[in-house]
């Protein structure tokens, strides 16, 4: 008999997305071993409806969807789902974007063209009760909120294994720190 690879607890998500992506996505994220998605939305005033029904762990709103935004979306599931966690995705680094989505209660904010592997360790990660921030997001946000880790948001992308800090997505709250090459390149500085 097959072994189930879903025999522990598997995450449970909500994918809220209206450019057709939700579908592929959903498909990639279903083949994690933990990762169940239980609901797929193409519109924001349908978020917490689906949510109240399929009991998601974590939510993960396109930025834009019609109807309500994500962002507005994301307030609601914080007021009237507080158990369920929130990652934005977002196409373009918008000022002042990043600010919002946490003022709305998001646990992080992404690019949507990230690896597939980055979504599902960020999903698990603000399951655990992390924030994260994709670098180059923050780099922007800082860039028009007065500087580098301004508002407490830190533009280094950390080191693979460091408490708080996986691979490109940055941790929330870290003490600032000179960007990586890669990250000055974004800036555009040498």
């Amino acid at each position: 008999m097959p072994h189930d690879r879903r025999s522990g607890k598997s995450v449970r998500v909500l994918l809220a997305e209206d450019q057709g992506m939700s579908g592929p996505l959903a498909l990639l994220l279903g083949m994690e071993a933990d990762m169940d998605v239980v609901a797929q939305v193409a519109a924001g005033d349908a978020v917490v409806d689906s949510t109240l029904v399929t009991r998601p762990d974590v939510a993960v709103l396109d930025i834009e969807l019609p109807g309500l935004s994500g962002l507005d979306a994301a307030a609601l599931l914080r007021d009237e789902v507080p158990g369920c966690r929130v990652l934005v995705m977002t196409t373009f680094a918008r000022p002042g974007a990043l600010r919002r989505a946490l003022e709305a209660g998001a646990a992080g904010f992404l690019v949507k063209d990230a690896p597939v592997e980055e979504l599902a360790d960020s999903i698990r990660r603000v399951l655990r009760g992390e924030t994260v921030v994709d670098p180059a997001l923050a780099a922007a946000e800082a860039g028009t909120t007065g500087g580098p880790g301004a508002r407490g948001v830190s533009d280094r992308a950390g080191t693979p294994g460091t408490p708080g800090t996986a691979g490109a997505v940055g941790a929330v709250g870290a003490e600032p720190s000179p960007p990586a090459p890669r990250e000055r390149d974004v800036r555009g500085r040498t």
